[in-house]
C-alpha cells in the first residue's frame, strides 16, 4: 500500500455512480500515507471503508487513528499541511499530581521508557511505588504512590492517579471524593468515591487515559480473571466464603453466561476471529471448573444474530463441543452494516424474562454474567442504558439502597465490557458496566491477538488450589510444565546402580508412581523426586510405600521370572508442594474430586466414573515419555471387554515367561495396550501416568508397569508399537483400597486427606 493516484478529470468522471440523483466515488490513496507506520482498510477504496492506521509497539498513530470514506470520495479528517500523519511515542499521563512529596527529575513530557523517582516529604509516609516507568501502553508501571500521615480519618488517603485531579481532601465515614482528568485525557473507574465504615473505599480507583492508552493481556488476566473466578470455582467452605467475597454460585444454583462480538463495519475481521478464538478458549476452560453454565452466544451489528440460545439448556445437556462448534462454525458473511447495541441488550433481558418465568422463586438463585466485544459506536436503536437498567432491576428484584437486613443482589449481575476497534467509545461502555463481583469490568483492548491466552490464564492460580486436573493447552512445546502439572521424576540411587522413574503428583504431598522402581534394600534417602513448583526442583522424600500384595517374585515357581500385579507405589514427600500453574495434582479415580472433574453432581459412584472414564472397547488413553530435559506425550488404546482377550494373549510372548497358563501372568488388575496405531513404552517410562483428558481435566486411569518388547532407541522414544507388542498397566480402580487407605487417610494431621467416594 502507499502508491499516489493523480486522477485526470477523465478518471474522476469514470468513477462517478449515480444512484438516484446522489454521487458516489471510491477514494484514493494520494495523501494518506503515515510516516513511521501503514494502515489497513476495512472495505478496500469503496465508500464506507474505514482506514485504520497502525504503529509499532511504543507509539501511535497522529493526528488521526482513522479515517472513512465518504460517498463523494474524499476521506474524513483530511491530511493537515502542518501536522502531517505520522507515528509519535506513545507519552504517559503527568505524574506531578502527588500531594506531600516530590517527583524527579521534573519534564514538560513523560514518554515510553522515562523513569520517575518519588519522594515523600519528611512526617509523610510512602504508599505504592517509589520509582514508576513509562510503558508502550502509556501507562506507568507499578502503582500510584501516595503520601499520607496518620490522621485519624476513618479510610486511607485513595490518592491521586497521573493526570488527574482530586476534590476532597477529608476521608472519614460518608466523605465523598471525586475525580477527573486533566488535559486530553478521560476518566476510567470511578469518578466519586464514598468513604465506608469499614474502612474500605466504594468502586474502583480510577486512571486517567490518553486515547492511545490500553490494557495489557496480562492486566485483563489478572482483573477480569480473579473476578470471574468467583463465579465458577464451587468449592465448599466452611465460612461459606472465598478470599474474603462469598462464593460466587452455590451448588444448587445456576450460572447463565451471555456473550455478545460486535460485528460492525468499525470492527476489523481480525478483531472479530481474535474475539471468536478467545470466546472458545474461554468456554473451554470454563468447562474444566465443577460448574456448569447455560450459554447465551450472539454476534451483532444492526440486527442480533444467533450462535448459541440459552433457552436450549433447560430442556437437554449440551455437550461444550457442541457450543464450541456453533461458535466456530458462525460466519460474519458481510452482515455487518449498523450498530445496534440496544438491541443486542434487549434481546438478553427478554432471555432473562422468560428464564425468570421458567424458574419462578429459583431466579433468586440464578448468576448472570454479560461479556460484551464493541468499540460502543451505536448509531441506531437508541442508547441502551434504559434496557441495561431494566437488566439490573431485575436480578437486583427492585431491591433499594434501604433494605439493610436484606442480602445485597448486585452480587447476582456481572456486565464486562471490552473495548475493541480502532476508535473506542470509553464513556459509553463504561455506563454499561455492571461490577457485581468487585474489580475492573471494563478493558479497553489494542487488540485481541493475546486474548486467547488471557482467558487460558484466569483458571491457573495458586487459589484455586482444590481442583485436580487442571492444565494449559496452549504452547505445549514451549511449557510441557504447565500441560502437564502433575509430572514428576522419581531417580532411585543405591551402590551405583541408577534407576529411573516417572511419578504423578497426585495431592499435594503424595507422588503415585510403579512399586517395582524400588527393591527391598531401597530406603527413603536413596529416592529422589524433581517436580518444579518454583520452590526448588528436588523434594525430599520421608517415605515410601509399595502396595503391600506386590511381590516381584512371586510365580517364579511357576514360570514367571517377574510378577508386576499390584505395581504401585506411593511417595510421600517431607513437604507440600506448591500448587500453581506449574505444579497441579492430576485427578485419580472414585474420589469426590474427580466427580467434580466429571461433571458428576450430588451423590455419585465410583461405577459412574468408570462407565464415563471408559465408554468403548478400545479407549484413548496417553502417558508420557521423558526426552531429555521436557516430556513428551504418547498415545495408546485401551482394549476392554471383548477385544481384552485378543491383547493380553501376547504377555506369553515376554521375555522370562515360560508357563503357558495367560492368568499367571496377567490379571484382571492390569490395562492392556499395543499393537497398531498405538505407541509403545520406554524403559524410564515406568511409573508415570497412564491419563484420559475428560473437558480440559486429565484424570489418570492407570501407571505403566511393564511391556513384552522394548522398541525404543536412543534419541527416538516415541515409537510406534508392533502388532504383537504390548503394554500393561496397573489399573487404578482395582487398587483403589491401598490408595484410599493413604491418601483418604484422616485419622492423621501430617497432610490433607483426599475424598474418597464411600461406593
Amino acid at each position: 500500500m502507499g502508491f499516489s493516484v493523480h486522477w485526470s478529470w477523465l478518471t474522476a468522471l469514470s468513477c462517478l455512480l449515480c444512484m438516484g440523483g446522489e454521487v458516489r466515488c471510491d477514494c484514493t490513496e494520494e495523501k494518506i500515507q503515515i510516516r513511521g507506520g501503514h494502515y489497513t482498510l476495512t472495505k478496500q477504496l469503496t465508500t464506507g471503508s474505514m482506514l485504520i492506521y497502525h504503529c509499532h509497539e511504543g507509539y501511535y498513530p497522529h493526528p488521526y487513528l482513522t479515517r472513512h470514506c465518504k460517498p463523494d470520495g474524499t476521506w474524513t479528517n483530511p491530511p493537515r499541511r502542518y501536522d502531517p500523519q505520522r507515528c509519535k511515542v506513545v507519552e504517559c499521563p503527568d505524574p506531578f499530581v502527588l500531594q506531600y512529596g516530590n517527583v524527579s527529575p521534573p519534564e514538560e513530557r513523560y514518554f515510553v521508557n522515562n523513569e520517575t523517582t518519588y519522594e515523600c516529604y519528611s512526617g509523610y509516609t510512602m504508599r505504592g511505588s517509589s520509582k514508576r516507568v513509562c510503558l508502550p501502553n502509556g501507562k506507568w508501571s507499578g502503582s500510584t504512590p501516595i503520601c499520607s500521615r496518620d490522621s485519624g480519618d476513618n479510610c486511607a488517603d485513595p490518592g491521586i492517579p497521573a493526570g488527574a485531579s482530586r476534590t476532597g481532601n477529608i476521608f472519614g465515614i460518608d466523605d465523598t471524593v471525586k475525580y477527573s482528568c486533566n488535559g486530553k485525557l478521560f476518566l476510567v473507574g470511578s469518578k466519586e468515591r464514598v468513604c465506608q465504615e469499614n474502612g474500605q473505599w466504594t468502586g474502583k480507583e480510577p486512571a486517567c487515559y490518553y486515547r492511545h492508552t490500553y490494557d495489557t493481556s496480562l492486566e485483563v488476566s489478572e482483573a477480569f480473571g480473579s473476578a470471574i473466578k468467583d463465579s465458577l470455582t464451587t468449592l465448599e467452605s466452611l465460612d461459606d466464603t472465598q478470599d474474603g467475597r462469598k462464593i460466587r454460585i452455590s451448588k444448587n444454583g445456576t450460572l447463565s453466561i451471555y456473550i455478545a462480538v460486535d460485528i460492525s463495519e468499525s470492527i476489523e475481521d481480525a478483531h472479530i476471529e481474535s474475539a471468536r478464538n478467545a470466546i472458545k478458549a474461554l468456554i473451554s476452560k470454563i468447562a474444566s471448573f465443577t460448574v456448569s453454565p447455560n450459554y447465551e452466544i450472539v454476534f451483532f451489528s444492526s440486527e442480533v444474530y444467533e450462535v448459541v440460545n440459552i433457552l436450549d439448556f433447560f430442556d437437554n445437556k449440551i455437550e461444550t463441543s457442541t457450543i464450541l462448534d456453533k461458535v466456530n462454525n458462525f460466519k460474519v458473511d458481510g452482515r455487518n452494516t449498523g450498530t445496534d447495541l440496544n438491541a443486542l441488550f434487549m434481546r438478553f433481558l427478554e432471555r432473562m424474562s422468560i428464564i425468570k418465568r421458567r424458574a419462578g422463586e429459583g431466579f433468586k438463585e440464578h448468576r448472570h454474567v454479560l461479556m460484551i466485544f464493541s468499540d460502543g459506536a451505536y448509531n441506531m436503536g437508541g442508547s441502551p442504558e434504559p434496557t441495561v437498567a431494566k437488566i439490573k432491576n431485575m436480578v437486583y428484584m427492585n431491591q433499594t439502597a434501604d433494605e439493610q437486613n436484606t442480602e445485597s443482589r448486585e452480587d447476582y449481575l456481572d456486565i464486562y465490557m471490552f473495548g475493541i476497534g480502532a476508535e473506542i467509545f470509553d464513556d459509553d461502555l463504561q455506563r454499561l458496566t455492571a461490577v457485581g463481583s468487585g474489580g475492573d469490568h471494563y478493558f479497553r483492548m489494542k487488540d485481541m491477538t493475546d486474548l486467547e491466552k488471557t482467558f487460558d490464564e484466569i483458571i491457573d492460580e495458586e487459589e484455586v488450589q482444590g481442583l485436580c486436573g487442571l492444565y494449559k493447552n496452549y504452547n505445549v512445546a514451549a511449557d510441557a510444565r504447565k500441560r502437564y502439572p502433575w509430572w514428576a521424576v522419581v531417580t532411585i540411587q543405591h551402590e551405583g546402580v541408577l534407576k529411573n522413574c516417572l511419578g504423578s503428583l497426585v495431592t499435594p504431598r503424595f507422588i503415585l508412581t510403579a512399586a517395582h522402581c524400588f527393591t527391598f534394600e531401597t530406603l527413603p534417602e536413596h529416592v529422589r523426586v524433581e517436580i518444579d513448583d518454583g520452590q526448588g526442583r528436588v523434594k525430599k522424600v520421608k517415605t515410601f510405600k509399595p502396595h503391600p500384595n506386590y511381590n516381584i517374585t512371586a510365580k517364579v515357581h511357576k514360570g514367571v521370572k517377574e510378577f508386576y500385579d499390584y505395581d504401585v507405589a506411593l511417595i510421600q514427600l517431607m513437604d507440600d508442594v506448591k500448587i500453581s500453574s506449574a505444579a497441579r495434582p492430576i485427578c485419580i479415580p472414585c474420589t469426590q474430586e474427580t466427580s467434580g472433574a466429571l461433571k458428576l453432581v450430588g451423590i455419585s459412584t465410583c461405577m459412574q466414573q468408570g462407565e464415563i472414564l471408559f465408554k468403548t472397547h478400545c479407549e484413548r488413553l496417553n502417558f508420557l515419555t521423558k526426552t531429555g530435559g521436557m516430556v513428551a506425550a504418547k498415545e495408546a488404546h485401551a482394549k476392554l471387554g471383548e477385544t481384552r482377550g485378543e491383547c493380553i494373549k501376547h504377555a506369553l510372548e515376554a521375555p522370562g515367561i515360560t508357563t503357558r497358563n495367560l492368568s499367571d501372568v496377567v490379571t484382571d488388575n492390569f490395562l492392556c495396550t499395543g499393537g497398531y496405531r498405538d505407541n509403545i513404552a520406554c524403559q524410564g517410562d515406568s511409573g508415570g501416568a497412564v491419563f484420559k483428558e475428560y473437558e480440559l481435566r486429565t484424570i489418570q486411569v492407570a501407571v505403566v508397569s511393564w511391556g513384552t518388547v522394548d522398541l525404543c532407541k536412543p534419541g527416538n522414544r516415541l515409537v510406534g508399537s508392533k502388532g504383537n507388542s504390548r503394554d500393561f498397566h496397573t489399573n487404578l480402580f482395582r487398587v483403589l483400597p491401598f490408595l484410599k487407605s493413604i491418601l483418604g487417610n484422616d485419622d492423621q494431621d501430617e497432610y490433607a486427606p483426599l475424598q474418597f467416594l464411600s461406593d
